[in-house]
C-alpha cells in the first residue's frame, strides 16, 4: 500500500514550512535514514529522513514551495510490488515558478466601473446617508423635518424642494443627531512601481517579525547603557591567544564577553529567569544565546553552560555554530532555549544600541564598538579603550535596581578578566 510522506514539524512553533530542495526524484529507491529533502523551518534549514523503505512514486509538493502546512503530503512512497500511483493520490501541485510567471504576466484587474445609485427607498433607514439638493436640506432644518422619512421625487430617489415644501411641519420631526464613530485606521496599501523589486518573506524573516512585535509590544523593556574600560580585557585576551593557538582557538573580545555575562548571571540567577503569568522561572543552567547573522535572518544559537566553559572552548563553539547557522545546519537543541541573548555590531563600527529582548528571556546585552576614547582619572586627561553596552530588561522580571547590579558584576569581570578564573 502507497505511503504518504507527510510535512513534518519540526520545531514547536512551526506550523507551515517552505519545502526547499528535494534529494530525490520519481522512480528513486530510498532506505530508512536516507536524506529525502531539506524543508525551511521558522528557525532553520534542516534535512528530512526517510523513515520508510520504498520507491518515489510521486513528489506532491516541488521543491521552493512556500507555505506548505505540516501534516500536508509532500510525496507519495510505493511499496514493493506496486508499480503506480493509487487513484484518488494526492496530485502534484504545478511547480512555483509557472505560478509566479502567470502572476507577473496576467494584467492587473481593471477598476470596477462605478455603479449607477440604486433608487432610494421610501424612507432611508436612521443614520443611513440621505441624498438631498443643498435647498431641500436647508428648508428641512428651517421646518425641522427629518430628511431620512422623506421619500424623495428626484434622480435615483433624491430629495429636492417640491418633496420637502409637501410635507407638514410636524409630521417628520428631526430626529437627534447620531454621534459618528472615529474611522479606523488602516494601513495605506504599497504598490510596487516600476523598477521596484519584489522579494518574498522567507519563514524565517516572518518570525522574526512576528516574535520582535510580540516583544516591543507584549514585554515592558527598560534600557541601561554602561561604559566598559577594556585595556586590561585586550590584554588578557592576547595572552590567552599565545596558549589557544595549540587548540586552533583564537578568542575574540565577544567570545569574553560571553563568558563575562555567564558568570554574572551566576552571580545573579534571579537575572536568569523568565516571565509566566504563574511564575518565575529561574534556570539552573547558564545558557547563553548569541545572535548572527544570516542570509536569511537573524538566529541565536546557543553556548551551554558557559560560565563552566573556557574562553577557548567558548571560541571554538561559537565558530562552529556561528558556521552552521550561516548555512542552516543546525540541530533544533542548538538555537532553542538559553536563558540571556549578546547582539554585538561592535565590529560594524556601531558605538551603542538597544536591542528587543528575544522572548521569554529577560535580557539582552547591545554591545557596541571598542574605541579609543579621552576620559579622566585622577585630574588627568588619559586614552582609554571604551566599549559601550546597553541592556535591556524585562521589567516584570528584573527592576532597575537589580538590572543595575548585574551590571556592576558584569563591570567588574570584564574590566578585571582574572575576576573570572577564580
Amino acid at each position: 500500500m502507497a505511503i504518504n510522506i507527510l510535512m513534518p514539524a519540526l520545531s514547536p512553533t512551526m506550523t507551515e514550512g517552505k519545502l526547499a530542495k528535494w534529494h530525490v526524484k520519481v522512480g528513486d529507491t530510498v532506505k530508512a535514514g536516507q536524506v529525502m529533502c531539506e524543508i525551511e523551518t521558522d528557525k532553520a534549514t534542516m534535512e528530512v529522513e526517510a523513515v520508510d523503505e520504498g520507491r518515489i512514486g510521486q513528489l506532491v509538493v516541488p521543491e521552493g514551495t512556500e507555505a506548505v502546512k505540516v501534516n500536508a503530503v509532500i510525496a507519495i512512497l510505493l511499496e514493493e510490488g506496486e508499480k503506480s500511483v493509487p487513484a484518488g493520490a494526492p496530485t502534484a501541485a504545478p511547480p512555483p515558478a509557472a505560478a509566479i510567471a502567470a502572476a507577473v504576466v496576467a494584467p492587473a484587474p481593471k477598476a470596477a466601473a462605478t455603479a449607477a445609485p440604486a433608487p432610494q427607498p421610501a424612507a432611508a433607514p436612521s443614520g443611513a446617508r440621505v441624498f438631498a439638493s443643498p435647498l431641500a436640506k436647508r428648508i428641512a432644518a428651517d421646518k425641522g423635518l427629518d430628511l431620512s422619512r422623506i421619500k424623495g421625487s428626484g434622480p435615483g430617489g433624491r430629495i429636492v424642494k417640491a418633496d420637502v415644501e409637501q410635507v407638514k411641519p410636524g409630521a417628520a420631526p428631526a430626529a437627534a443627531p447620531v454621534p459618528k464613530a472615529a474611522p479606523a485606521f488602516t494601513p495605506q496599501p504599497v504598490f510596487a512601481a516600476l523598477g521596484d523589486t519584489r522579494v518574498p518573506h522567507t519563514s524565517i524573516r516572518k518570525v522574526i517579525a512576528r516574535r520582535m512585535l510580540e516583544s516591543k509590544q507584549t514585554v515592558p523593556h527598560f534600557y541601561l547603557t554602561v561604559d566598559f574600560e577594556i585595556d586590561a580585557l585586550l590584554t588578557a585576551r592576547a595572552a590567552i591567544n599565545e596558549v589557544a593557538r595549540k587548540k586552533d582557538a583564537k578568542v575574540s573580545v565577544n567570545d569574553m564577553v560571553i563568558k563575562a555575562c555567564a558568570k554574572a548571571l551566576r552571580d545573579h540567577p534571579e537575572c536568569n529567569a523568565s516571565w509566566t503569568e504563574d511564575e518565575m522561572i529561574e534556570y539552573g543552567a547558564v545558557d547563553i544565546s548569541v545572535a548572527v547573522a544570516t542570509d536569511r535572518g537573524l538566529i541565536t544559537p546557543i553556548i551551554r553552560n558557559a560560565d563552566i566553559k573556557g574562553a577557548a572552548q567558548i571560541s571554538i563553539e561559537m565558530k562552529d555554530l556561528a558556521g552552521r547557522a550561516k548555512s542552516g545546519k543546525l540541530k533544533l537543541e542548538e538555537f532553542q532555549g538559553g536563558g540571556f541573548t549578546i547582539s554585538n555590531l561592535g565590529m560594524f563600527g556601531v558605538r551603542d544600541f538597544g536591542a528587543i529582548i528575544n522572548t521569554p528571556q529577560a535580557m539582552i546585552l547591545a554591545v557596541g564598538a571598542g574605541e579609543e576614547r579621552v576620559v579622566v582619572r585622577k585630574g588627568e586627561m588619559v586614552i582609554r579603550n571604551i566599549m559601550s553596552c546597553t541592556l535591556a530588561v524585562d521589567h516584570r522580571v528584573v527592576d532597575g535596581a537589580l538590572g543595575a547590579q548585574f551590571l556592576q558584576t558584569l563591570k567588574a569581570y570584564i574590566e578585571q578578566p582574572a575576576a573570572m578564573l577564580v
